[in-house]
């Protein structure tokens, strides 16, 4: 899930970097390795599989630990839906099917060519470099490197210097479950990531901001990288007036409210009909009360990441304000929020407009801009006329007309009737399109993008292609009238 400002460009919480000299040898040491053993067998993949469950099954405290020092107040419950079960129910899943998706799959021939035969092998593209984001440290390091390493690839991570109590753990966890040539992370921040896109690895996967990703594919130009690029958007939220109002409100801000929006799939804004806009913004009010009775001293409400990011998603807010939107905060009584707890009260703005940066910029908070309609056409060609969103959800039972949406509307991903599950079915595609991104993983589409497809002709002794071969004859007009028909 993608970060929103500055990723290889930020000075903050910026660890020592790790030199260019370091960074090579590592490489070299891995694509050395990989050499050496370019298809690891099932029981090797296997085995890294294990481990990689092993070092977060056998480490959750330490997790929850690390990330909540991170954050200065992370949900101990959402790290432990969001990072810890993801996780290991990915690894799981990849390890239950992976002796099928290594089989070799057979193809058919032409006629013409018979008795010949085709097949596709999937086999492993060889050292990959992964730059990792701060939202959720753990998981979106670990499930990305969990398909790497099911495909049978060395793998060279970097995660956030935003997060550095997290990147200690991880650091040293896998150190002692993995060999450097096979699994190695390296500390540091915008110079490390740098040079990493500058290196010539199998393939290149950066999660964070469109913004940034431009830097990345223009340095991975260079060496003809491959590049998996996880990003943002503005992801919408489209109700239809014939939906349940208070179940489209709860699944809205149980989205919303998770990690403190601090999700490149959470909803940035939701369409709803402009005569329900007050019963919408009263439920909504009603729900994070019901939600979080308390959320300044509550280890349940999570804060944002860092004073940088609370005083961008603060003047988003204040932008709006300054501009005319109507902000309306939900506060407890007795909560006093300020910039030393880092927590931003669920904020809906009304009346916002195309000069607001909040219009303009994947918020990353728990700000929602709630924006009235009439007409669903009125919903579809907003959509249509943006960037294309990572996420787009769309609540309604009338399966016709939901299909109609997901037809017109271009996004990575979707879901009807609710918001951000579709990350969790591992046999769904995950990625961006266009402005969201390039490239998708998890479960088979994760093996597949870290994996070369190489198609293999096998001909046999007795084959009809001498037919289509010099010196040409008669033989070879009449082959050509069969297969020019």
């Amino acid at each position: 899930m993608a970060t929103t400002q500055d990723d290889l460009l930020s000075v903050a919480f910026t660890p020592e970097e790790t030199s260019s000299h370091e960074l090579t040898r590592i490489f070299n040491l891995q694509k050395e390795a990989f050499r050496k053993n370019p298809f690891p067998s099932l029981s090797e993949r296997r085995a890294n599989l294990d481990a990689l469950f092993a070092l977060v099954k056998d480490n959750q405290a330490a997790f929850i630990e690390a990330i909540n020092q991170d954050f200065g107040c992370r949900s101990a419950y959402e790290t432990k839906i969001s990072e810890i079960n993801l996780t290991l129910e990915d690894i799981r899943y990849i390890r239950r099917k992976l002796s099928g998706w290594m089989r070799a799959s057979e193809r058919l021939a032409p006629i013409w060519f018979l008795p010949a035969r085709a097949q596709v092998i999937r086999q492993p593209l060889g050292v990959i470099g992964m730059i990792g984001p701060w939202n959720f440290p753990m998981m979106l390091a670990l499930m990305p490197l969990s398909a790497a390493l099911a495909a049978g690839n060395r793998v060279m991570l970097k995660m956030s210097e935003f997060t550095p109590a997290t990147d200690a753990l991880v650091s040293r966890l896998i150190k002692s479950a993995f060999s450097e040539d096979q699994v190695a992370v390296v500390s540091g921040g915008p110079e490390t990531a740098r040079a990493m896109t500058h290196m010539p690895f199998d393939k290149l996967m950066y999660t964070g901001s469109p913004a940034r990703a431009t830097e990345v594919l223009h340095a991975t130009a260079e060496n003809l990288t491959p590049v998996l690029l996880e990003l943002g958007g503005k992801n919408p939220a489209i109700v239809h007036r014939d939906f349940p109002l208070a179940k489209a409100v709860e699944r809205i801000m149980s989205d919303k409210l998770f990690n403190a929006g601090q999700s490149c799939i959470s909803i940035d804004y939701a369409f709803v009909p402009e005569d329900m806009v007050e019963d919408f913004l009263k439920a909504a009010k009603a729900d994070a009360l019901a939600k979080y009775p308390t959320m300044v001293a509550n280890p349940d409400y999570t804060s944002i990441i860092n004073d940088r990011h609370y005083r961008r998603v603060m003047g988003y807010i204040e932008d709006a304000r300054a501009k005319g939107a109507q902000i309306v905060e939900v506060i407890p009584d007795g909560d006093e929020f300020g910039a030393s707890s880092r927590k931003i009260p669920p904020t809906f703005i009304l009346g916002a407009d195309d000069s607001m940066i909040i219009c303009q910029e994947e918020i990353f908070g728990p700000a929602l801009v709630i924006k009235p309609y009439r007409e669903l056409e009125e919903a579809i060609e907003y959509v249509n006329a943006r960037p294309r969103p990572l996420a787009l959800y769309y609540f309604d039972h009338n399966s016709g007309r939901a299909q109609d949406v997901l037809r017109r509307t271009v996004s990575g991903t979707a879901a009807v009737n609710d918001a951000v599950w579709q990350f969790c079915v591992h046999e769904l595609p995950f990625g961006g399109v266009g402005h969201s991104g390039m490239g998708s993983y998890h479960g088979e589409h994760g093996f597949n993008a870290f994996s070369h497809h190489k198609g293999v002709f096998y001909q046999t002794e007795l084959n009809q292609l001498w037919t289509v071969k010099p010196p040409y004859s008669k033989i070879t007009d009449f082959m050509l009238k069969l297969m020019i028909r």
